[in-house]
C-alpha cells in the first residue's frame, strides 16, 4: 500500500490545473487523487474517497466557489488539509479562511512560498499564510499605497455600486465615498470610477464577495 499523501487538485482553468498536477507528479512524496475543475466535484470526492491534501482555487465559473467548498469540506473532513490558491490580490478571504479552519493560503502570482514548500509545511500540521499582503502595482501606485478604507471603497465600485449604496455599506457618509474615490483617482492617474473599477477588476486587485459568491451566473 503507498504511503504517499493523496493529493486532490481543483482549478477551473486549464494551465493552472495542470501546472499543479505537475508539481504533485514530479514529488515522490505525493501522489495524485485527481485533478478537477469544479468545487462542487471536489465535495463529492473527498466524500467518497481518501484525501490527505486539496489544493482548491477560491474563484470558479461553475458552481460554488473554493472559499464555500473548502469550508463544507473542513465541516464534515476536518482530517484534510486544504490550501486555498488564488490569482487574485484579494486579501479579504485569508481572513475567511482562517475562521473555517483552513491551513493554508497561497497567492499563485505573488507568494514568496513556492508551492511545493506549503504543500509540505501544511501536511507536516503547519498554517503557512502570507506575511504581507501582495504588493501589485495600480496605475501610478502599488496596492500597498492605498488605505485599508480605499481598498473597501475600490470592492464596492467593482461591484458597480452607486456612491448612495456603497456609504451604506460601509455606514459612511456620500461625501466621504466621493472624497475617497477622488484621492484614489488622484493618486493612481485614473480619471473616473469607471476606470478605477475595470483596472482593479481587471487585474484582480480586489474582488467583491458578490462576484465570488455568484460566480456561476
Amino acid at each position: 500500500m503507498s504511503d504517499k499523501a493523496r493529493v486532490l487538485v481543483v482549478d477551473d482553468q486549464n494551465i493552472s490545473r495542470g501546472f499543479f498536477e505537475m508539481y504533485v507528479r514530479a514529488s515522490v512524496n505525493y501522489e495524485l487523487a485527481a485533478g478537477l475543475r469544479t468545487a462542487q466535484e471536489a465535495v463529492r470526492y473527498v466524500d467518497e474517497n481518501k484525501v490527505d491534501l486539496l489544493i482548491l482555487d477560491v474563484m470558479m465559473q461553475d458552481g460554488i466557489d473554493g472559499l464555500t467548498a473548502a469550508e463544507m469540506i473542513k465541516q464534515k473532513h476536518p482530517e484534510v488539509k486544504i490550501i486555498l490558491t488564488t490569482s487574485t490580490s484579494e486579501t479579504s478571504w485569508e481572513q475567511k479562511a482562517k475562521e473555517a479552519g483552513i491551513e493554508s493560503f497561497w497567492y499563485k502570482e505573488y507568494d514568496e512560498h513556492g508551492l511545493l514548500e506549503i504543500m509540505e509545511r501544511t501536511l507536516n500540521g503547519e498554517s503557512i499564510y502570507p506575511a504581507d499582503e501582495p504588493n501589485v502595482p495600480f496605475g501610478k501606485i502599488t496596492r500597498a499605497e492605498l488605505t485599508e478604507r480605499e481598498i473597501e471603497i475600490l470592492r464596492e465600485l467593482t461591484a458597480s455600486r452607486t456612491n448612495e449604496e456603497i456609504a451604506e455599506r460601509l455606514v459612511i457618509s456620500v461625501n466621504t465615498v466621493k472624497r475617497h474615490i477622488q484621492n484614489i483617482m488622484e493618486k493612481t492617474g485614473f480619471e473616473s470610477r469607471l476606470e478605477l473599477a475595470m483596472n482593479a477588476k481587471s487585474i484582480g486587485l480586489v474582488v467583491n464577495d458578490s462576484d465570488r459568491l455568484g460566480s456561476d451566473q
